[in-house]
């Protein structure tokens, strides 16, 4: 029996503006398999963000389809409320409450359950992230990694079936970013749960994800294992994309190490 969760199959899409259809993505396809984490790599305007947004409900399809396990989640003319896609999001500005404590943040999308079964989950939650003395505490009083293990948490918190995250690493620094996003996956292979996240750097790709799609102009020009990319890159475009971020990778490293100037 197949272990597929997340398809995408000849996905296209575009915006209308006022000189007309602007195609973002076109002919898209990928599989994720369940408990896998997936990422798609690329420069700001390749549409990886508006293929994320599409998997959450957001973006209505000009062609092809979006389906979560036996469930078509979109297709043309046909589209499932995002509220009702068992998907959870993790935004990029973490998009926290300030004025609710951390324990209430992550409880807010658990408004339907009991108290009891809601008090649990949100302990459990705070234990997996390290955040069970920060309960009480208010995100501005919370570093920015403590910031992103509270969205972590809030996301999971309903049980989705998929987790889509948004550039989630993107306002930290860069030692920060590469660790969290380590531990990031340790708590998502500890839950088992798939997720797909969108970034353009290529660090938090391979220290994240079991399969990755470089994009290119909206499409994948490589949907593979961090391994495959480096040792087989389909096309120049691949291979010289994954050795140009690798160097901006070690220059930044360099520079704050104080090697370079």
């Amino acid at each position: 029996m197949s272990s597929e969760l997340l398809k995408l199959d000849h996905v296209s899409l575009a915006y209308d503006t006022a000189e007309g259809l602007v195609p973002v993505v076109q002919d898209l396809s990928l599989c994720l398999e369940k408990g896998s984490i997936g990422c798609l790599l690329g420069a700001s305007g390749c549409g990886k963000t508006t293929v994320l947004r599409a998997i959450a409900g957001f973006e209505p399809l000009r062609s092809g389809l979006i389906s979560l396990g036996d469930t078509v989640l979109s297709a043309v003319g046909s589209q499932v409320e995002p509220e009702h896609r068992h998907v959870g999001m993790m935004f990029q500005d973490y998009a926290l409450f300030p004025h609710l404590s951390v324990e209430k943040n992550v409880a807010f999308g658990l408004r339907r359950w009991n108290k009891e079964k809601r008090r649990r989950r949100v302990q459990e939650l705070l234990a997996l992230t390290g955040l069970e003395s920060s309960g009480q505490r208010y995100p501005h009083e919370l570093s920015g990694g403590q910031q992103q293990r509270v969205a972590l948490a809030r996301a999971l918190a309903p049980e989705p079936e998929l987790l889509l995250l948004d550039e989630p690493f993107s306002n930290l620094d860069v030692d920060t970013r590469e660790r969290l996003a380590f531990e990031v996956r340790d708590i998502l292979k500890k839950t088992g749960h798939t997720a797909i996240l969108v970034t353009h750097n290529q660090a938090e790709a391979f220290a994240i994800a079991d399969r990755i799609g470089v994009m290119q102009q909206g499409r994948i020009a490589q949907w593979d294992t961090p391994y495959g990319l480096h040792s087989k890159p389909a096309s120049d475009f691949v291979a010289d994309f994954i050795k140009r971020e690798a160097l901006m990778a070690q220059r930044a490293q360099a520079y704050l190490r104080g090697e370079a100037s």
